[in-house]
């Protein structure tokens, strides 16, 4: 992987995938990288991605359950593997190697839709100012993970990354830049990652980070925007012995609740 590689769009890099001999494979470049590593909701989009190449005819994904074991970067290979169909759910694992070594295992669960006797919605998306009227703190000028230039995000409400606050709440306005809606499922995946965890506002120098465990449910099949932003909530509930406990919600633009998130951070600081 060189320094010098230019950038590939999100649905180019997933688009560049191939197969052999049961692993998909694809060189991700350094534009995707988070210090020494992948960012993990790329490389959670990735194994989304050989999974749906593996399996065309799976139905709708329902949740992911992702565990980030180690590094990632430059020539990635992804195994998936089915570990169980039936007649309207299926469970597929894929897992990553890289150059750096085992990166990635993954955990997916896809659901047919059908009928519900009963429908019930409690994840109403708050009142935020408009993506126009708030701060985006990933300026071109400042220091900032690579993979950020991929995607638009504004702090909406609460205390900015690396800002001192005193509490560690934070919502989100976040858009990709370069998507296609052929990627949708995986598209969302790479977004809900893109934030730096919430707890990242309490403190006010920079800390080493690394994100364990992401589980993700996917609460309806349509995850669609009106305009292409979408809202997040990220909220760490616990922080201490060098890790944190997360929840994280995320809305499409008008109202309609698309993901529930729980991630465990590891915090270096």
């Amino acid at each position: 992987m060189s320094e010098d590689q230019a950038p590939t769009r999100f649905d180019a890099l997933l688009g560049q995938m191939a197969e052999t001999d049961g692993q998909f494979h694809v060189t991700v470049g350094p534009d995707w990288m988070q210090g020494r590593t992948l960012y993990g909701g790329i490389s959670a989009a990735l194994c989304l991605r050989a999974v749906r190449m593996a399996y065309p005819d799976l139905p709708t994904l329902r949740s992911a359950l992702i565990a980030f074991a180690g590094p990632s970067a430059g020539d990635v290979a992804i195994r998936p593997n089915m570990l169980r169909q039936g007649k309207s759910a299926a469970f597929v694992t894929a897992d990553l190697t890289s150059e750096a070594g085992f990166g990635v295992h993954a955990t997916f669960c896809f659901g047919a839709s059908r009928v519900s006797a009963k429908r019930q919605v409690l994840l109403d998306m708050p009142s935020l100012p408009t993506p126009d009227d708030v701060f985006r703190p990933f300026s071109k000028d400042r220091p900032r993970p690579l993979f950020t230039d991929h995607f638009d995000m504004r702090v909406a409400k609460g205390g900015l990354p690396v800002s001192g606050a005193t509490d560690a709440d934070i919502y989100w306005w976040l858009k990709a830049l370069d998507s296609h809606e052929d990627y949708s499922e995986a598209t969302l995946l790479a977004l809900a990652d893109a934030p730096p965890p919430a707890a990242l506002s309490l403190f006010d120098t920079f800390t080493p980070l690394s994100t364990m465990t992401w589980m993700v449910d996917f609460l309806t099949d349509d995850l669609s925007s009106p305009d292409g932003w979408y809202a997040a909530h990220l909220k760490s509930e616990a922080i201490g012995d060098g890790y944190s406990a997360q929840n994280s919600y995320l809305w499409a633009s008008d109202g309609k609740p698309l993901l529930a998130c729980r991630q465990t951070i590891a915090l270096f600081g």
